[in-house]
Protein backbone atom coordinates (compact mmCIF):
# COMPACT_ATOMS: atom_id res chain seq x y z
CA UNK A 1 0.00 0.00 0.00
CA UNK A 2 1.39 3.37 -1.27
CA UNK A 3 0.52 7.01 0.07
CA UNK A 4 1.16 10.45 -0.12
CA UNK A 5 1.24 10.73 3.21
CA UNK A 6 1.62 8.17 6.03
CA UNK A 7 0.74 9.63 9.99
CA UNK A 8 1.84 7.88 12.73
CA UNK A 9 -0.13 8.73 15.62
CA UNK A 10 -3.60 10.06 15.87
CA UNK A 11 -3.49 12.70 17.86
CA UNK A 12 -4.30 16.80 17.73
CA UNK A 13 -1.17 16.61 15.44
CA UNK A 14 -1.70 13.58 13.37
CA UNK A 15 -5.46 14.35 12.85
CA UNK A 16 -5.15 17.99 11.83
CA UNK A 17 -2.06 16.95 9.68
CA UNK A 18 -3.81 14.07 7.87
CA UNK A 19 -6.96 16.25 7.14
CA UNK A 20 -4.89 19.18 6.42
CA UNK A 21 -3.06 16.70 3.55
CA UNK A 22 -6.00 15.41 2.79
CA UNK A 23 -8.52 18.61 2.00
CA UNK A 24 -5.42 19.31 -0.82
CA UNK A 25 -5.87 16.23 -2.82
CA UNK A 26 -3.43 13.96 -1.28
CA UNK A 27 -3.67 10.16 0.05
CA UNK A 28 -3.29 9.73 3.22
CA UNK A 29 -3.24 7.28 5.95
CA UNK A 30 -3.00 7.39 9.46
CA UNK A 31 -1.76 4.55 11.74
CA UNK A 32 -2.80 4.65 15.72
CA UNK A 33 -1.42 2.01 18.09
CA UNK A 34 -4.03 2.72 20.69
CA UNK A 35 -7.71 1.37 20.26
CA UNK A 36 -8.75 4.68 19.85
CA UNK A 37 -8.06 7.84 17.98
CA UNK A 38 -7.42 11.22 19.95
CA UNK A 39 -3.56 10.31 21.57
CA UNK A 40 -3.04 11.80 25.25
CA UNK A 41 -4.89 14.74 24.46
CA UNK A 42 -8.19 12.70 24.46
CA UNK A 43 -7.54 9.72 26.23
CA UNK A 44 -5.12 10.50 28.98
CA UNK A 45 -4.28 14.26 29.29
CA UNK A 46 -5.95 17.36 28.16
CA UNK A 47 -9.26 16.24 28.07
CA UNK A 48 -9.71 13.89 30.71
CA UNK A 49 -7.83 16.15 33.35
CA UNK A 50 -10.06 19.25 32.78
CA UNK A 51 -13.15 17.77 32.41
CA UNK A 52 -12.21 15.49 35.95
CA UNK A 53 -11.56 18.98 36.98
CA UNK A 54 -15.24 20.70 36.25
CA UNK A 55 -16.48 17.05 37.99
CA UNK A 56 -14.75 18.13 41.24
CA UNK A 57 -15.85 21.76 41.39
CA UNK A 58 -19.75 20.19 40.65
CA UNK A 59 -19.41 17.87 43.36
CA UNK A 60 -17.28 19.91 45.96
CA UNK A 61 -19.41 22.99 45.31
CA UNK A 62 -16.35 24.85 45.53
CA UNK A 63 -17.40 27.60 43.53
CA UNK A 64 -20.50 28.03 45.47
CA UNK A 65 -18.86 27.68 48.78
CA UNK A 66 -20.28 30.50 51.06
CA UNK A 67 -22.16 32.94 48.59
CA UNK A 68 -25.32 31.91 48.77
CA UNK A 69 -25.86 30.93 52.55
CA UNK A 70 -24.80 27.00 51.54
CA UNK A 71 -22.20 25.39 53.15
CA UNK A 72 -21.43 22.81 50.45
CA UNK A 73 -19.40 19.71 51.88
CA UNK A 74 -18.52 16.81 49.17
CA UNK A 75 -21.48 14.37 48.74
CA UNK A 76 -20.39 10.85 51.10
CA UNK A 77 -21.43 8.65 48.82
CA UNK A 78 -19.65 9.39 45.95
CA UNK A 79 -17.55 7.01 43.97
CA UNK A 80 -15.22 6.79 41.59
CA UNK A 81 -17.86 6.08 38.65
CA UNK A 82 -19.65 8.81 39.55
CA UNK A 83 -16.24 10.81 39.45
CA UNK A 84 -15.90 9.62 35.93
CA UNK A 85 -18.97 9.39 34.75
CA UNK A 86 -18.77 13.06 32.36
CA UNK A 87 -14.99 12.03 31.91
CA UNK A 88 -16.00 9.16 30.06
CA UNK A 89 -18.53 10.64 28.00
CA UNK A 90 -16.76 14.24 27.12
CA UNK A 91 -13.75 11.21 25.71
CA UNK A 92 -16.14 9.14 23.44
CA UNK A 93 -17.70 12.53 22.29
CA UNK A 94 -14.20 13.12 21.21
CA UNK A 95 -13.27 9.60 19.63
CA UNK A 96 -15.79 9.95 17.28
CA UNK A 97 -15.68 13.60 16.63
CA UNK A 98 -11.68 12.90 15.38
CA UNK A 99 -13.12 9.36 13.53
CA UNK A 100 -15.99 11.43 11.65
CA UNK A 101 -13.32 13.87 10.71
CA UNK A 102 -11.19 11.98 9.28
CA UNK A 103 -13.68 9.88 7.41
CA UNK A 104 -15.20 13.43 5.92
CA UNK A 105 -11.71 13.56 4.27
CA UNK A 106 -11.32 10.04 2.80
CA UNK A 107 -8.46 9.46 5.13
CA UNK A 108 -7.89 5.77 5.83
CA UNK A 109 -7.14 4.40 9.43
CA UNK A 110 -5.18 1.73 10.38
CA UNK A 111 -4.84 0.19 14.10
CA UNK A 112 -1.26 -0.73 14.73
CA UNK A 113 2.23 -0.31 16.48
CA UNK A 114 4.44 1.71 12.93
CA UNK A 115 8.02 1.13 13.10
CA UNK A 116 10.49 2.51 10.50
CA UNK A 117 11.70 -0.70 8.17
CA UNK A 118 13.29 2.24 5.70
CA UNK A 119 12.76 5.90 4.49
CA UNK A 120 10.06 4.95 2.81
CA UNK A 121 8.18 2.09 4.64
CA UNK A 122 6.57 1.52 7.65
CA UNK A 123 5.91 -2.12 9.22
CA UNK A 124 2.61 -2.05 10.94
CA UNK A 125 2.18 -4.84 13.55
CA UNK A 126 -0.98 -5.78 15.35
CA UNK A 127 -1.65 -8.94 17.61
CA UNK A 128 -3.02 -11.72 15.99
CA UNK A 129 -2.12 -10.50 12.13
CA UNK A 130 0.54 -10.71 10.09
CA UNK A 131 2.36 -7.38 9.74
CA UNK A 132 2.04 -5.05 6.78
CA UNK A 133 4.52 -2.93 5.18
CA UNK A 134 3.33 0.57 4.41
CA UNK A 135 4.76 2.93 2.19
CA UNK A 136 4.16 6.60 2.11
CA UNK A 137 6.53 9.49 -0.52
CA UNK A 138 6.14 12.06 2.65
CA UNK A 139 5.77 11.10 6.61
CA UNK A 140 4.64 12.68 9.77
CA UNK A 141 5.48 11.39 13.00
CA UNK A 142 3.01 12.68 15.68
CA UNK A 143 3.14 9.72 18.09
CA UNK A 144 3.29 12.44 21.57
CA UNK A 145 5.13 12.23 24.54
CA UNK A 146 4.45 10.17 27.86
CA UNK A 147 4.75 9.91 31.24
CA UNK A 148 8.97 9.63 32.55
CA UNK A 149 9.17 6.41 34.77
CA UNK A 150 10.58 6.91 38.35
CA UNK A 151 13.52 4.75 38.83
CA UNK A 152 13.44 3.74 42.62
CA UNK A 153 9.38 2.79 42.87
CA UNK A 154 7.10 0.76 40.26
CA UNK A 155 4.06 2.35 38.83
CA UNK A 156 1.58 -0.05 40.24
CA UNK A 157 -1.68 1.68 39.32
CA UNK A 158 -2.94 0.85 43.22
CA UNK A 159 -0.85 2.74 45.18
CA UNK A 160 1.96 4.84 43.21
CA UNK A 161 0.60 6.32 39.54
CA UNK A 162 1.48 8.31 37.21
CA UNK A 163 -0.91 10.97 34.86
CA UNK A 164 -1.87 8.18 32.71
CA UNK A 165 -2.59 5.59 35.29
CA UNK A 166 -4.08 8.09 37.14
CA UNK A 167 -7.72 7.42 35.39
CA UNK A 168 -7.71 4.09 36.43
CA UNK A 169 -8.24 4.43 40.18
CA UNK A 170 -10.97 2.70 41.73
CA UNK A 171 -11.50 4.80 44.51
CA UNK A 172 -10.91 8.81 45.80
CA UNK A 173 -8.58 8.36 48.46
CA UNK A 174 -8.26 10.53 51.47
CA UNK A 175 -4.97 11.73 51.39
CA UNK A 176 -2.11 12.05 48.19
CA UNK A 177 1.73 12.85 47.61
CA UNK A 178 2.27 14.45 44.65
CA UNK A 179 5.67 14.81 42.99
CA UNK A 180 6.46 17.63 40.61
CA UNK A 181 5.54 21.26 40.59
CA UNK A 182 4.70 21.27 36.83
CA UNK A 183 1.62 21.87 34.84
CA UNK A 184 0.18 18.12 35.55
CA UNK A 185 1.40 17.38 39.05
CA UNK A 186 -0.81 20.85 40.01
CA UNK A 187 -3.58 20.77 37.92
CA UNK A 188 -4.53 17.01 39.34
CA UNK A 189 -3.11 18.48 42.67
CA UNK A 190 -6.10 20.83 42.83
CA UNK A 191 -8.47 18.74 41.22
CA UNK A 192 -8.37 16.14 44.31
CA UNK A 193 -7.72 18.59 46.70
CA UNK A 194 -10.98 20.02 45.38
CA UNK A 195 -12.81 16.57 46.05
CA UNK A 196 -11.67 16.55 49.92
CA UNK A 197 -8.31 15.13 49.32
CA UNK A 198 -5.45 16.13 51.64
CA UNK A 199 -3.08 17.07 49.09
CA UNK A 200 1.14 17.43 49.30
CA UNK A 201 3.12 18.71 46.56
CA UNK A 202 7.10 17.83 46.90
CA UNK A 203 8.51 20.16 44.12
CA UNK A 204 12.09 19.85 43.15
CA UNK A 205 12.42 23.65 42.30
CA UNK A 206 11.98 26.58 44.37
CA UNK A 207 8.29 27.67 43.02
CA UNK A 208 5.57 26.02 41.14
CA UNK A 209 5.43 26.13 37.61
CA UNK A 210 8.84 27.37 37.14
CA UNK A 211 8.49 27.89 33.39
CA UNK A 212 5.79 30.60 34.12
CA UNK A 213 6.05 34.38 35.59
CA UNK A 214 7.33 33.81 39.19
CA UNK A 215 4.43 36.29 40.53
CA UNK A 216 1.77 34.00 38.82
CA UNK A 217 3.26 30.76 40.40
CA UNK A 218 2.89 32.38 43.76
CA UNK A 219 -0.30 33.84 43.51
CA UNK A 220 -1.22 29.98 42.48
CA UNK A 221 0.61 28.61 45.64
CA UNK A 222 -1.37 30.70 47.53
CA UNK A 223 -4.45 30.47 46.91
CA UNK A 224 -3.54 26.37 46.50
CA UNK A 225 -3.15 26.56 50.28
CA UNK A 226 -5.89 29.22 51.35
CA UNK A 227 -8.67 27.79 49.16
CA UNK A 228 -7.80 23.99 48.40
CA UNK A 229 -5.75 23.48 51.86
CA UNK A 230 -2.99 21.61 50.02
CA UNK A 231 0.28 21.84 51.25
CA UNK A 232 3.29 22.69 49.07
CA UNK A 233 7.20 21.48 50.17
CA UNK A 234 9.70 23.61 47.71
CA UNK A 235 13.32 22.77 47.20
CA UNK A 236 12.29 19.72 48.34
CA UNK A 237 13.98 16.58 46.57
CA UNK A 238 12.21 12.89 47.08
CA UNK A 239 15.65 10.76 48.68
CA UNK A 240 13.42 7.55 48.69
CA UNK A 241 9.82 6.81 47.81
CA UNK A 242 7.98 3.05 48.97
CA UNK A 243 5.51 1.58 49.47
CA UNK A 244 4.71 -0.07 53.12
CA UNK A 245 1.53 -1.86 53.99
CA UNK A 246 -0.20 -0.61 51.23
CA UNK A 247 0.34 3.28 51.56
CA UNK A 248 2.88 5.85 49.93
CA UNK A 249 6.04 6.72 51.98
CA UNK A 250 8.15 9.28 50.69
CA UNK A 251 11.42 11.04 52.31
CA UNK A 252 12.32 14.65 52.34
CA UNK A 253 14.23 17.04 53.22
CA UNK A 254 14.45 18.21 57.21
CA UNK A 255 11.59 20.24 57.13
CA UNK A 256 9.15 17.91 56.08
CA UNK A 257 11.14 14.51 56.72
CA UNK A 258 9.05 11.54 55.74
CA UNK A 259 5.61 11.93 54.22
CA UNK A 260 2.64 9.03 54.02
CA UNK A 261 -0.69 9.19 52.33
CA UNK A 262 -2.75 6.53 50.53
CA UNK A 263 -1.67 7.00 47.40
CA UNK A 264 1.37 9.20 45.13
CA UNK A 265 1.51 10.98 41.53
CA UNK A 266 4.65 10.84 40.32
CA UNK A 267 4.86 13.67 37.44
CA UNK A 268 8.42 14.63 36.78
CA UNK A 269 8.06 15.51 33.29
CA UNK A 270 7.49 13.47 30.02
CA UNK A 271 9.41 11.91 27.08
CA UNK A 272 8.89 11.49 23.73
CA UNK A 273 7.44 8.64 22.45
CA UNK A 274 9.66 7.32 19.57
CA UNK A 275 11.82 4.69 21.49
CA UNK A 276 9.50 1.70 19.17
CA UNK A 277 9.85 3.65 15.97
CA UNK A 278 13.31 2.75 14.26
CA UNK A 279 13.90 6.05 13.73
CA UNK A 280 17.74 5.43 13.81
CA UNK A 281 17.90 3.19 11.50
CA UNK A 282 16.72 5.80 8.74
CA UNK A 283 18.62 8.67 10.54
CA UNK A 284 15.86 10.69 12.50
CA UNK A 285 17.90 12.21 15.44
CA UNK A 286 16.04 12.25 19.27
CA UNK A 287 17.43 13.83 22.25
CA UNK A 288 18.20 12.34 25.88
CA UNK A 289 14.58 12.24 26.61
CA UNK A 290 13.47 11.18 23.48
CA UNK A 291 12.20 14.23 21.27
CA UNK A 292 12.63 14.71 17.45
CA UNK A 293 14.92 16.83 16.34
CA UNK A 294 13.34 18.88 13.64
CA UNK A 295 14.10 22.32 12.16
CA UNK A 296 11.69 25.32 11.70
CA UNK A 297 9.73 24.00 9.07
CA UNK A 298 9.04 20.58 11.10
CA UNK A 299 11.30 18.87 9.16
CA UNK A 300 13.81 15.96 10.58
CA UNK A 301 17.40 15.17 9.64
CA UNK A 302 15.74 12.80 7.01
CA UNK A 303 14.51 13.93 3.58
CA UNK A 304 10.82 13.15 3.53
CA UNK A 305 10.41 12.56 7.30
CA UNK A 306 8.54 15.28 9.14
CA UNK A 307 7.49 15.72 13.21
CA UNK A 308 4.73 17.85 14.73
CA UNK A 309 2.67 18.10 18.33
CA UNK A 310 4.29 16.76 22.24
CA UNK A 311 7.14 14.34 20.07
CA UNK A 312 9.10 17.19 19.40
CA UNK A 313 9.14 18.78 23.04
CA UNK A 314 8.35 22.18 24.40
CA UNK A 315 5.78 23.71 24.28
CA UNK A 316 3.75 20.30 24.28
CA UNK A 317 0.53 21.66 23.88
CA UNK A 318 -2.62 20.08 21.73
CA UNK A 319 -3.20 23.94 20.33
CA UNK A 320 0.14 24.48 18.92
CA UNK A 321 0.31 21.02 18.10
CA UNK A 322 -2.20 20.81 15.69
CA UNK A 323 -0.83 24.37 13.71
CA UNK A 324 2.31 22.78 13.91
CA UNK A 325 1.38 19.72 11.59
CA UNK A 326 -0.52 22.13 9.67
CA UNK A 327 2.90 23.99 9.04
CA UNK A 328 4.89 20.45 8.54
CA UNK A 329 2.14 19.14 5.90
CA UNK A 330 2.27 22.84 3.89
CA UNK A 331 5.92 22.36 3.64
CA UNK A 332 6.42 18.67 2.83
CA UNK A 333 3.74 19.49 0.15
CA UNK A 334 5.25 22.91 -1.10
CA UNK A 335 1.65 24.27 -0.45
CA UNK A 336 1.18 28.11 -0.28
CA UNK A 337 -0.64 28.08 2.58
CA UNK A 338 0.44 28.21 6.25
CA UNK A 339 3.85 28.49 5.92
CA UNK A 340 4.44 28.74 9.99
CA UNK A 341 2.83 29.13 13.49
CA UNK A 342 1.67 32.10 14.74
CA UNK A 343 4.19 34.10 16.70
CA UNK A 344 1.79 34.72 19.45
CA UNK A 345 1.09 31.36 21.64
CA UNK A 346 -1.36 31.42 24.63
CA UNK A 347 -0.60 29.31 27.69
CA UNK A 348 -3.25 27.66 30.02
CA UNK A 349 -3.09 25.81 33.10
CA UNK A 350 -6.52 24.68 34.63
CA UNK A 351 -5.48 24.66 38.27
CA UNK A 352 -7.67 26.11 40.34
CA UNK A 353 -7.91 28.51 40.07
CA UNK A 354 -6.94 28.93 36.34
CA UNK A 355 -3.51 30.50 34.95
CA UNK A 356 -3.22 31.56 31.75
CA UNK A 357 -0.36 33.70 29.97
CA UNK A 358 0.67 35.31 26.76
CA UNK A 359 4.33 36.93 26.10
CA UNK A 360 7.27 36.02 27.72
CA UNK A 361 7.53 36.79 31.88
CA UNK A 362 9.28 39.72 33.45
CA UNK A 363 12.23 37.54 34.52
CA UNK A 364 12.77 36.78 30.54
CA UNK A 365 12.77 40.33 29.89
CA UNK A 366 14.45 41.44 32.27
CA UNK A 367 17.24 38.61 30.96
CA UNK A 368 17.02 40.48 27.78
CA UNK A 369 17.06 44.27 28.94
CA UNK A 370 13.83 45.30 27.46
CA UNK A 371 12.56 47.63 30.02
CA UNK A 372 8.65 47.47 30.80
CA UNK A 373 6.16 48.65 32.85
CA UNK A 374 2.94 46.96 34.83
CA UNK A 375 -0.64 47.45 35.26
CA UNK A 376 -3.01 45.18 37.40
CA UNK A 377 -6.79 44.71 38.20
CA UNK A 378 -8.38 42.51 40.43
CA UNK A 379 -10.91 40.71 40.48
CA UNK A 380 -12.22 42.05 43.85
CA UNK A 381 -12.57 45.62 42.24
CA UNK A 382 -14.91 43.80 38.98
CA UNK A 383 -18.41 42.98 39.28
CA UNK A 384 -18.51 40.04 38.13
CA UNK A 385 -15.86 38.34 39.98
CA UNK A 386 -17.47 39.59 43.48
CA UNK A 387 -20.88 37.68 41.75
CA UNK A 388 -18.33 34.76 41.01
CA UNK A 389 -16.64 34.82 44.51
CA UNK A 390 -13.54 35.08 43.15
CA UNK A 391 -12.03 38.00 45.20
CA UNK A 392 -7.76 36.47 44.43
CA UNK A 393 -7.80 36.40 40.97
CA UNK A 394 -6.02 39.49 38.79
CA UNK A 395 -5.19 40.36 35.26
CA UNK A 396 -1.55 41.23 34.68
CA UNK A 397 -0.53 44.04 31.53
CA UNK A 398 3.33 43.94 31.26
CA UNK A 399 3.89 46.78 28.36
CA UNK A 400 6.71 48.70 27.04
CA UNK A 401 7.02 52.57 28.73
CA UNK A 402 8.03 54.16 25.48
CA UNK A 403 4.68 53.02 23.53
CA UNK A 404 2.81 51.45 25.79
CA UNK A 405 3.00 48.41 23.46
CA UNK A 406 1.65 45.07 25.27
CA UNK A 407 4.56 43.18 25.73
CA UNK A 408 2.97 40.36 27.74
CA UNK A 409 -0.05 39.54 29.48
CA UNK A 410 -0.80 37.15 32.92
CA UNK A 411 -4.31 36.19 34.10
CA UNK A 412 -5.58 33.91 37.43
CA UNK A 413 -8.81 33.38 38.13
CA UNK A 414 -12.18 32.16 36.72
CA UNK A 415 -12.33 32.10 33.24
CA UNK A 416 -8.50 32.65 33.01
CA UNK A 417 -7.96 30.41 30.09
CA UNK A 418 -10.64 31.84 28.16
CA UNK A 419 -9.74 35.58 29.03
CA UNK A 420 -6.11 35.17 27.88
CA UNK A 421 -7.36 35.10 24.39
CA UNK A 422 -8.53 38.69 24.24
CA UNK A 423 -4.73 39.67 25.03
CA UNK A 424 -3.45 37.39 22.87
CA UNK A 425 -5.15 38.89 20.01
CA UNK A 426 -4.01 42.32 21.08
CA UNK A 427 -0.17 41.12 21.12
CA UNK A 428 -0.14 39.69 17.55
CA UNK A 429 -1.34 42.58 16.09
CA UNK A 430 1.16 44.62 18.01
CA UNK A 431 -1.37 46.62 19.51
CA UNK A 432 -0.77 48.42 22.86
CA UNK A 433 -2.51 49.03 26.23
CA UNK A 434 -4.96 52.08 24.71
CA UNK A 435 -6.59 49.19 22.85
CA UNK A 436 -8.17 47.81 26.30
CA UNK A 437 -8.86 51.62 27.18
CA UNK A 438 -10.61 52.29 23.86
CA UNK A 439 -12.83 49.13 23.98
CA UNK A 440 -16.00 48.65 25.52
CA UNK A 441 -16.88 45.28 27.30
CA UNK A 442 -20.24 43.97 28.53
CA UNK A 443 -21.00 45.00 32.27
CA UNK A 444 -20.68 43.24 34.54
CA UNK A 445 -17.71 40.83 32.88
CA UNK A 446 -14.64 39.98 33.99
CA UNK A 447 -13.00 41.18 30.57
CA UNK A 448 -13.41 44.46 31.93
CA UNK A 449 -10.52 43.97 34.31
CA UNK A 450 -8.52 44.53 30.81
CA UNK A 451 -9.49 48.44 30.68
CA UNK A 452 -8.46 49.06 34.52
CA UNK A 453 -5.51 46.79 34.38
CA UNK A 454 -4.82 49.16 31.18
CA UNK A 455 -5.17 52.62 33.62
CA UNK A 456 -3.00 51.20 36.25
CA UNK A 457 -0.44 50.89 33.78
CA UNK A 458 -1.19 54.52 32.70
CA UNK A 459 -0.50 55.48 36.37
CA UNK A 460 2.19 53.49 36.95
CA UNK A 461 3.42 55.65 33.78
CA UNK A 462 2.39 59.00 35.16
CA UNK A 463 4.06 58.09 38.34
CA UNK A 464 7.47 58.07 36.40
CA UNK A 465 6.88 61.39 35.51
CA UNK A 466 6.63 62.73 38.78
CA UNK A 467 3.26 61.47 39.75
CA UNK A 468 1.79 64.19 37.77
CA UNK A 469 -2.66 63.92 37.28
CA UNK A 470 -1.85 63.36 33.49
CA UNK A 471 1.19 62.01 31.14
CA UNK A 472 3.33 64.01 28.56
CA UNK A 473 0.87 65.66 25.57
CA UNK A 474 -0.63 63.20 23.24
CA UNK A 475 -1.51 60.44 26.38
CA UNK A 476 -4.26 59.84 28.20
CA UNK A 477 -5.31 60.46 31.71
CA UNK A 478 -3.54 58.44 34.02
CA UNK A 479 -6.31 58.88 36.56
CA UNK A 480 -8.39 56.12 36.35
CA UNK A 481 -12.15 56.93 35.81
Amino acid sequence: MTYDLVVIGAGPAGEKGAAQAAYFGKKVCVIERAPKPGGAAVNTGTIPSKTLRETALYFSGLRQRGLYGVDYTIKRDISIADFMFRERAVVEAQWQLIDDNLRRHGIEQMQGAARFVSRDTVEVSRYGQEPQHVQGAAFLIATGSQPQQPTDVTIDGTVVFDSDSLLTMERIPSSMIVLGGGVIACEYACTFAALGVRVTIVNSRSRLLAHLDAEIGEALRQQMASRLGITVYSNAVASSIAVVDGRAHVTIGAEAGALAADCLLYSAGRIGATSHLGLREIGVETNARGFVAVDAHYRTATPGVYAAGDVIGYPALASTAMEQARVAICHAFDLRYKQEIAAVLPYGVWTIPEIATVGPSEEELTARGVEFEVGRAHFRANPRGLILGDVDGFVKLVFSPHDRRLLAASIVGEGGCELIHIAAACLGTGGGIDTFIQNVYNYPALADAYKYAAYDGLQALARRHGRRTGLPSGDYSAVKD
